[in-house]
């Protein structure tokens, strides 16, 4: 009789649970739908925010003044004057790209990295300036 009564008992919970519905076909489309967020997306070699002002030591000496806006606008001086203007992109933390705002102007892409406390951005032509963040 006891037995009789534990597997009555076990029945009634087993009906009256009811399994989670599966999700619709409409919920699993527009979740999968939703990009995940990105880490790298406009984070500079230090671990920073791409925008920004920076202080630029080019290979050849000279001191330039950079405002990476966070429109993806960017202003370049030297010595108080404007000397270039474009787009920039951050690819990933070691990649930042620019196109200056000149006539048939293609994109560029410099490679960037931080070691032993010093941030360095590299051409494609190989030249090596020093980056510094600023404000």
């Amino acid at each position: 009789m006891k037995k009789l009564m534990i597997f009555a008992a076990l029945a009634s919970v087993t009906a009256c649970s009811k399994p989670a519905p599966a999700p619709t076909e409409a919920a699993t489309e527009a979740a999968s739908a939703t990009p995940a967020p990105s880490t790298t997306e406009n984070t500079a070699a230090d671990g920073k925010s791409s925008a920004g002002k920076f202080k630029i030591s080019s290979h050849d000496g000279k001191v330039y003044m950079e405002e990476d806006k966070a429109d993806g606008t960017y202003v370049t001086t030297l010595d108080g004057k404007v000397v270039d203007t474009g787009k920039w992109e951050q690819k990933d933390p070691g990649t930042f790209c620019f196109t200056k705002d000149a006539k048939d102007a293609k994109q560029e892409c410099n490679v960037e990295k931080v070691e032993a406390g010093k941030w360095t951005t590299t051409n494609a032509k190989g030249e090596v300036s020093t980056v510094e963040r600023v404000g």
